[in-house]
């Protein structure tokens, strides 16, 4: 008998315990501190800077697509060395130094 009581009781109490804890615990009810710390700072969004404007140096510019120019005129006579078997020893290099004046040269001229 007084298992069957202690028995009710529990099973009453997990019974009517979830659903006082869900009444009390409304929206807005419970903040975690975090959220109240945030509240005290509101954040304030600044207009963005426009980007710098950029000047291009002509003098620099033909001096790169020059020497471009001259590298790229190279290039089919060392491909023929190539296809012969006869690897020059600066063709990577002159490759290289064509990919990074190109991609220089597009940088500066696009917008």
């Amino acid at each position: 008998m007084r298992h069957r009581l202690l028995f009710v009781c529990l099973v009453g109490i997990l019974v009517v315990k979830p659903s006082v804890c869900a009444q009390n615990q409304s929206p807005g009810h419970f903040e975690p501190p975090g959220k109240q710390e945030i509240a005290k700072y509101p954040l304030q969004l600044e207009a963005p800077l426009p980007p710098p404007k950029r000047t291009v140096d002509p003098v620099k510019l033909r001096a790169e697509a020059s020497e471009l120019a001259d590298l790229a005129r190279e290039v089919p006579s060392e491909v023929d060395q190539v296809a012969q078997g006869k690897l020059p020893k600066d063709f990577a290099d002159k490759l290289r130094r064509i990919e990074k004046l190109s991609k220089h040269l597009r940088g500066e001229v696009t917008p």
